[in-house]
Parts: C-alpha cells; sequence; structure tokens
C-alpha cells in the first residue's frame, strides 16, 4: 500500500465533515477537539493523531462502524495494510456457504462462470424478479471459482445492513467498506491497493440502483486488471453495469388446453421447478410420499406459482395447514397469497414477496403498464404479431417492448413446436397483481374451503 492512497486522513475527515454539512469549529464544539487541531488534521500535518482525539471526532460525526474503521487505518498505513491483507486472504474471502443445494440451474450456472472465465467479461449484471433465485446462483458461481481457483471472493450486500445475513464473520469489515465505498463513489485508491493485480470477485448483491454504481465499478476494473464484479438487481438500468444476464424463473410443465392435465414424462424430468417444490415438500411434510397423485398435483401448483422459487418455497410452508389439493385450490383461486411465507427471512429487505413483486409494477411508466394489461388478457400462448394486432402498435416497438419485460422477468417464453412461432405468457402472479394490486391475508383461511 503506498504512502499517496493511505495518507488519506486529511481527506476523510473533510469529507466527513462536509457531509455532516459542519463548519470546523461546529465540529469542534459538539466533538470538545479544538478548532486548531482539526485544522491541523484536515491539513494533513498530524501524522499520528490520538484514538480518543479520532474516537470524540467519529462520535461528533455520528460515523458508521465502517467509517470510523476507515477513518483510524488511515491514520496508520502499515495498520490498514496487514489489517486488509489479512481479511482478504483466500481462507477468510469466501462467500457465504449455501443453505441447500441448487436446483435447476445448471445451465444458467454453466453460463455465468463461463462468462467470468472470459477475461473480456469482467463486469456482469445478473437481472430478474424478486424472489427468481439470483442471489443463490451468484452465490453458487462464486463458490465455483473460489474453490477452484483459490480466488478471494468479497460478498457485499447492498440491500441491506452488513452482518444481518449469512455473510458475517472476520470479512465483514471490508465487505462493509467495499459497500460504502460503491455507494458513496468517492476515493476506492485502497481497495485498490489491496486487490492490486491478485484475481478477485466482487459480488455487489441487490445493487438495485446500478446507474449510479457504474462509474465507480468501471474505476475498479480498470486499475485492477483481474478483478471480476457480479451484480445481482432486480431493475434494468441505463446505462446496464456491463453485460446483462437475465435470470428468468424456472421452467414448469405446461397444462393441456383445458388445463386439467401434464404431460406424464414431463413432472420431475425436465422440470426443476417440481424437483425444487418437492424437496420443500419433503421438509415440509416427510409423511407425503412424492406418489404420481402428489407430484402431479405439485406440478399444477409449480405452474400457477410460475416456477419462481421463492413463492415455491413460501406455498410449501402453507402445507402445514392444507393438504396438496387444498393448497393446488387457494394457488388457482388466489395465487398471491401464498407467496408470502408463513415465517418471512428477517434479513430480506423491502417488505415481502407480494409487496416486492409489486413494486416492480409500480415502477413501469402508464404506457408499458397499460401494454402490460393488454399482454395479460391475450389468449396463451401469445406471439410478438398477436400483441401488435391487440394493442394496434408497431410491430417494432411492441417487439422492443416485450424485449423489455423479458429483461425484468414479468413475461416468460413458452415451449413451442421447432420451426413454429414464438409463443409468451404474462407470469400468473404478475396477472394477478394487475387484476387485484397488492393482495392481504384476512380471508386466507377460508380460501381453499
Amino acid at each position: 500500500m503506498n504512502s499517496e492512497s493511505t495518507s488519506g486522513l486529511d481527506v476523510l475527515l473533510q469529507n466527513a465533515r462536509r457531509r455532516a454539512g459542519l463548519t470546523q469549529e461546529q465540529l469542534a464544539g459538539l466533538s470538545t477537539v479544538s478548532v486548531r487541531a482539526i485544522r491541523d488534521l484536515e491539513q494533513g500535518r498530524v501524522r499520528n493523531p490520538r484514538r480518543e482525539t479520532l474516537k470524540l471526532l467519529a462520535n461528533a460525526l455520528r460515523m458508521s462502524s465502517a467509517r470510523r474503521a476507515e477513518l483510524e487505518l488511515a491514520a496508520d498505513a502499515h495498520a490498514a495494510g496487514r489489517v486488509l491483507q489479512f481479511l482478504y486472504s483466500a481462507e477468510l474471502a469466501a462467500p457465504p456457504p449455501p443453505l441447500r443445494p441448487l436446483i435447476g440451474r445448471r445451465g444458467e450456472l454453466e453460463a455465468l462462470t463461463g462468462r467470468l472465465d472470459n477475461r473480456h467479461d469482467r463486469l456482469l449484471t445478473l437481472v430478474g424478479l424478486p424472489g427468481v433465485g439470483k442471489s443463490r446462483l451468484a452465490q453458487e458461481a462464486a463458490l465455483v471459482l473460489h474453490a477452484r481457483d483459490r480466488m478471494p471472493v468479497l460478498w457485499v450486500p447492498m440491500d441491506r445492513p452488513t452482518g444481518t445475513g449469512p455473510e458475517q464473520g472476520p470479512r465483514t469489515p471490508l465487505n462493509e467498506w467495499v459497500r460504502e465505498l460503491v455507494r458513496d463513489g468517492d476515493r476506492y485508491e485502497e481497495l485498490t491497493s489491496v486487490i492490486g493485480a491478485k484475481p478477485t470477485l466482487i459480488v455487489l448483491d441487490g445493487l438495485d440502483d446500478s446507474a449510479a454504481a457504474v462509474p465507480t465499478l468501471l474505476g475498479l476494473l480498470r486499475a485492477c486488471e483481474q478483478l471480476k464484479i457480479i451484480v445481482t438487481t432486480r431493475r434494468v438500468s441505463r446505462p446496464p453495469a456491463g453485460r446483462l444476464l437475465p435470470l428468468a424463473p424456472l421452467p414448469v410443465p405446461v397444462p393441456s388446453a383445458d388445463g386439467s392435465a401434464l404431460p406424464g414424462d414431463s413432472l420431475v424430468a425436465g422440470g426443476p421447478a417440481v424437483e425444487l417444490m418437492l424437496s420443500y415438500v419433503s421438509h415440509m411434510r416427510p409423511d407425503l410420499l412424492p406418489t404420481d397423485a402428489v407430484t402431479t398435483t405439485v406440478a399444477h401448483i409449480c405452474h400457477r406459482m410460475d416456477g419462481l422459487p421463492q413463492a415455491l418455497e413460501a406455498a410449501a410452508s402453507w402445507l402445514l395447514l392444507y393438504s396438496p389439493d387444498q393448497l393446488l385450490d387457494v394457488a388457482r383461486s388466489t395465487p398471491l397469497l401464498l407467496v408470502d411465507d408463513v415465517t418471512p427471512n428477517a434479513g430480506d429487505s423491502g417488505g415481502t414477496l407480494s409487496e416486492r413483486l409489486h413494486a416492480v409494477l409500480a415502477e413501469l411508466d402508464a404506457r408499458t403498464a397499460h401494454f402490460l394489461g393488454t399482454l395479460a388478457g391475450l389468449p396463451e400462448p401469445w406471439t410478438v404479431d398477436a400483441a401488435a394486432r391487440a394493442s394496434g402498435t408497431p410491430l417494432a416497438e411492441v417487439a422492443r417492448d416485450v424485449h423489455g419485460l423479458l429483461l425484468r422477468g414479468l413475461i416468460r417464453q413458452l415451449p413451442t413446436e421447432p420451426g413454429g412461432p414464438v409463443g409468451f405468457t404474462v407470469l400468473n402472479l404478475v396477472r394477478e397483481l394487475l387484476r387485484t394490486g397488492r393482495p392481504t391475508t384476512a380471508d386466507l383461511v377460508g380460501a381453499a374451503d
């Protein structure tokens, strides 16, 4: 770590004071540190300030724990280098361990790791609906790189405070530091001096305002030639953060025309959503054997819940109250009532799954929302040509709008006959949100009666 990048106590203190909107005199009054001492610190005249002085200033500026650590480390360049390099070791800089195996995403995992192996694709953005499994896929890719290449991984949650999720551990201070640097977009030279030319993966999980962070991310990539970054987000930003990799819900079996039957050979084989749902069922109800009847019912539930992994897990939790057939009745009549788990994850931010899905729709402009409503009323599967006729919109404009909705995950492509036109459908949960708005659970107990 060179002296230029570590002698930043003066700049750090000036930036913190200005962010707080304080003059040197006001900071002196709040901290009991003299104006002269503050002036000397901000002008770089003090080489080794007392820790008590830094503590008083940090308290007066109401600094976060990460900013306090950054201030103290900046006062001692040698300590900063030792601490950061220790936290950055391959043994400690690892992705959070998974809670369960990854099911149904082998193709997506191979595509993601293949992109990461390509030296030209160093900034990748996984985009998709809340609950689709973006974080889990990024986690699995990070585990592959960490185990195979001994690559340090900095897992940085951007949608919740660090320390509230699975990333807790000795690496948490470094991850929190990265998180604030990305959010603030200022002074990341210290981080680049730690990473240097060492192969490294940074995962920015839940960075929904990624457009604002693009300049910082590009600066990091320019300074660190072997750094790779994965961003997970529910928004398609302009400009995009590197190469976009849209993540769709898991494939689901398609019912027959009357909606009563499902192809028998597709219930589990080639049906990742059914396989995942059955794993949830086995945990919630070990007494339910995967008979043909149970598997068929589960396949219908997966179809109604769109193969959205978090929605499947939430729906399975209601098996403590309902039989599979009752659960299917609720999924057919009021599917939104099932998407919020009875034991929600306290680490999730942004509300329940149904609220987060509603927020995605609320971000659409009026024209796109109206177009999505038109698509929801078309017979399935519909084509781009059919959408253009129904909306009275030029084909090129409709194609662009359908492409945007696909990237957001609000519609999905359906299996088609070889050589036939590509068909699409609006997700069932999205169609229900368009029809009813945000759900309530007051009548859940009676929904299957």
